[in-house]
């Protein structure tokens, strides 16, 4: 019973699925940090206390010199401990011709210094001259084309410093003095323990955490990945994202395209089931009979789509770290349980996809067998309205949930669900909406269409089921390309003209090749600048621990004048003056009003200060949690680089900066993220249009082989092959049509909810940013491939003329 050509359709999609599903585990499973160059040799490795939650990539709290100096000194006394060494990070960018490197700008470890004793935490050697002893003595990379006793100038926080190369290293970043390294990096996050040979690192590590205690972590083997650059982790977590969201994806569009194509098969089936049934055939045979042929589908695709997804899976790793989506670190490895669990998504896609399929099987008639008219005799059933209805307003309940929403990664979270509630639930009720859609069109099919515009009506409305499956491919694809890439067209609309509409200024002086601005470029503009940097704080509840809040050091006076949204709800931000002085968030601050008691923070340098909260602004006041002045935080945080000035007036931009205008700032603010976010909707409409595009032309070709006597019919009946060509081609269009309108109409429902939800999130109108060139490029797509897989099997067919008798027949 089971037919290659009417399962060949089925394969594909479940072969294709189970590829993408292998690939994305098996990188999932191989995405786990890893362990820093810089400090692989360090068997054992004690980390300051985590802060934050575990996706926040927020740094870890720093000891302050003192303690790091207390602990590590603890630390070298223990047994198999040979050194304890502090790795000490601060900001030092080499300049080359008077200007950052163009490629240093996206490499966190190219513009990173540390003390020279590090570089024994890394086993760095150097290739040439000495290491570094006295201020203004550094090592650098040997790529840079510089050599021993020559000058080189470093862009630091405080601005261009003159230093004198004594050693080149095959590495990344630079090296000064250990004293010079204490002075730029007081705050210290890390502490590296050299073991002497033949020591157990798991009992040094054991030893080391009664010596630290509640005061840091103590990491061994690959625990250690735990200390890998925040860039690297967050990139990673985006990857892991990205790759989790395409894994469920085509789960979620196997099943759909596969349930899709078994129930097409069992609808061109109903004369050969309902002989069977004719016979003897019990429903429960013809059910395990269906399922039968699933899971033979499934596990041969099953296997199929395994060593398809395994063996591509290398070339993907690499393209996911050319785009970014992965760090530069990242290595494919193969672990049996991603093998094991895709081996078993085959089968248990095709028993999903083929169950609604044999219980339809199992209901057709034994008279089935006798009829000759195409026409379905029995309307959808009231148990599948049921489900179709409840999944519409489960949509709904979603799309309401994403209008309600306060935070954007909740509302897209939502909007998902709900275009797959709604996708799902279209696709269940579409017989009972493809008469209606096609009555709609009556009037225009008859003053134009003629007599093949009348055959393709009547041939929809005769065959709804058919026409239904045909048009769900479509639905599906559409409606995901048009979702995807609209919601991240409006969002990103959303975001930049807030950002904008927040700035009082003319312009915008950025970074230029460098991950912020030092405090002598910032003085050479006269402008308000904003100088980031992270405080902790413990919360009084003991289970939330250490919370990292994002400062800002400002300038009261320029910070209001250019703060278009600021909005002060108790105290006063002109008493934002001197080294005890903060300004709090609503959300930041322990009470309503100016809390009477310090607020106590630990600064970059580990030390905790007790600060006076000066005023409490709103929290979409300032892009932070906390206002301290600017001096404060240069104080606490040597390291702290600028990361914006606003200016009223166009000026020359100095060393390691550019101006630029605030719309083009406000559209670039986030471009790194937005150009993942394009990667990631690229690669979720490809996965979608892909699978849809292999439906529709799946289902069209079945529906092409199924049709051969009623189109050898209507050409007997004396209707030309160009006519015949034209009916296919006209039934491809409106089955393309009918799936876009559907498509169309439950993306934006929920591009709608996501722009309401925009609105609340952002406190203003927020334009809908509608991809018309996605949902042209998607359709025709849909079209050129529908009107492909119809007309090229059809034109096969009627490659020889009707014969004589035949035609004479016909026509008397």
């Amino acid at each position: 019973m089971l037919s290659v050509r009417r399962s060949a359709g089925a394969f594909v999609a479940v072969a294709i699925g189970v590829a993408l599903v292998t690939a994305a585990t098996l990188l999932l499973a191989s995405g786990r940090p890893q362990v820093p160059d810089r400090l692989a040799r360090a068997a054992v490795v004690v980390q300051s206390p985590e802060a934050g939650r575990a996706d926040s990539f927020a740094p870890t709290r720093p000891w302050s010199a003192a303690r790091a100096t207390e602990l590590a000194g603890r630390l070298a006394g223990l047994p198999g401990v040979a050194a304890a060494i502090p790795d000490r990070t601060f900001y030092a960018q080499p300049l080359v011709d008077g200007r950052p490197p163009a490629s240093d700008g996206q490499r966190e470890d190219a513009h990173q210094g540390h003390g020279w004793s590090s570089a024994r935490l890394g086993g760095l050697r150097l290739t040439a001259g000495e290491p570094p002893r006295r201020p203004g003595e550094v090592v650098v990379d040997r790529a840079l084309g510089l050599r021993p006793g020559t000058p080189v100038t470093l862009l630091t926080a405080a601005g261009p410093e003159p230093y004198t190369v004594t050693g080149l290293l095959d590495a990344p970043g630079v090296h000064v003095a250990d004293d010079v390294a204490a002075t730029l990096a007081p705050g210290v996050r890390a502490i590296g323990l050299m073991l002497a040979a033949g020591a157990d690192p798991e009992r040094v590590g054991a030893e080391a955490r009664g010596v630290v205690g509640g005061d840091g972590r103590v990491l061994t083997g690959d625990r250690r990945g735990a200390l890998e650059p925040r860039g690297d982790a967050r990139t990673r977590w985006i990857g892991m994202q990205v790759l989790t969201a395409t894994a469920a994806l085509a789960g979620f569009v196997t099943v759909f395209v596969a349930a899709s194509t078994f129930a097409f098969t069992v609808a061109q089936r109903r004369r050969e089931l309902g002989l069977l049934r004719a016979v003897g055939a019990t429903p429960r045979q013809i059910r395990r009979m269906v399922h039968r042929e699933a899971l033979t589908v499934g596990g041969a695709a099953g296997l199929a789509g395994l060593l398809v997804g395994a063996a591509l899976t290398p070339a993907l790793g690499r393209v996911l770290v050319d785009v970014g989506l992965e760090p530069a670190t990242f290595r494919v490895r193969y672990v049996l349980w991603p093998l094991a669990a895709s081996l078993a998504v085959g089968p248990v896609v095709a028993l999903l996809a083929g169950w609604s399929a044999a219980r339809r099987a199992a209901r057709i008639p034994p008279l089935e067998a006798l009829r000759e008219a195409a026409v379905e005799q029995r309307p959808i059933g009231r148990l599948r309205v049921a489900a179709g209805a409840l999944l519409l307003a489960t949509g709904a309940a979603l799309s309401l949930g994403t209008a309600t929403s306060d935070d954007a990664r909740d509302g897209a979270t939502y909007a998902l669900y709900a275009v797959m509630a709604l996708v799902t639930g279209s696709t269940v009720l579409a017989p009972a909406i493809v008469g209606p859609a096609v009555r709609l069109l009556r009037s225009p099919v008859r003053r134009r269409g003629g007599a093949i515009g009348l055959l393709v009506r009547a041939g929809a409305l005769t065959a709804t089921r058919r026409t239904a499956s045909t048009a769900a491919p479509v639905l599906l694809t559409v409606a995901f390309a048009v979702l995807v890439s609209g919601m991240v067209l409006t969002t990103t609309a959303a975001y930049t003209a807030g950002r904008a509409d927040n700035v009082n200024a003319g312009w915008i002086i950025a970074p230029d090749r460098a991950p912020g601005l030092s405090d002598r470029a910032v003085a050479a503009t006269g402008g308000t600048a904003l100088l980031p940097t992270t405080v902790f704080v413990t919360e009084p509840e003991p289970s939330t621990g250490i919370r990292p809040l994002n400062a800002l050091g400002v300038d009261p006076a320029g910070f209001a004048e250019a703060n278009r949204v600021l909005d002060v709800v108790a105290g006063s931000l002109d008493d934002l003056r001197g080294d005890d002085t903060v300004a709090l968030t609503a959300s930041a601050a322990p009470a309503p009003g100016l809390p009477p008691e310090p607020y106590p923070v630990v600064f970059a340098d580990g030390e905790r200060v007790p600060l006076r909260v000066v005023a409490v602004v709103t929290d979409i006041s300032v892009p932070g949690d906390l206002l301290l002045p600017r001096a404060v935080v240069r104080a606490y945080d040597p390291s702290a680089l600028t990361s914006t000035v606003y200016v009223r007036d166009r000026v020359d931009p100095p060393l390691g900066a550019r101006i630029i205008d605030v719309p083009a700032w406000a559209a670039e603010a986030d471009r790194a993220e937005d150009r993942l976010v394009w990667l990631c909707t690229l690669l979720l409409i490809g996965v979608s249009a892909g699978y849809g595009a292999i439906a529709v032309a799946n289902t069209l070709l079945l529906a092409a082989a199924g049709r051969a006597a009623d189109l050898r019919l209507i050409r007997l009946a004396g209707a030309t092959r160009r006519q015949v060509l034209w009916l296919v081609t006209a039934e491809s269009a409106l089955v393309v049509l009918i799936g876009a309108v559907l498509g169309g109409a439950v993306a934006f429902a929920g591009l709608l909810s996501i722009r309401a939800g925009l609105a609340e999130q952002v406190g203003a109108t927020v334009d809908l940013v509608v991809p018309w060139p996605v949902i042209g490029a998607v359709v025709g797509l849909c079209l050129l491939l529908a009107v492909l897989a119809s007309v090229l099997p059809t034109w096969r067919l009627l490659r020889h003329r009707p014969a004589r008798s035949a035609v004479g027949i016909v026509a008397g």
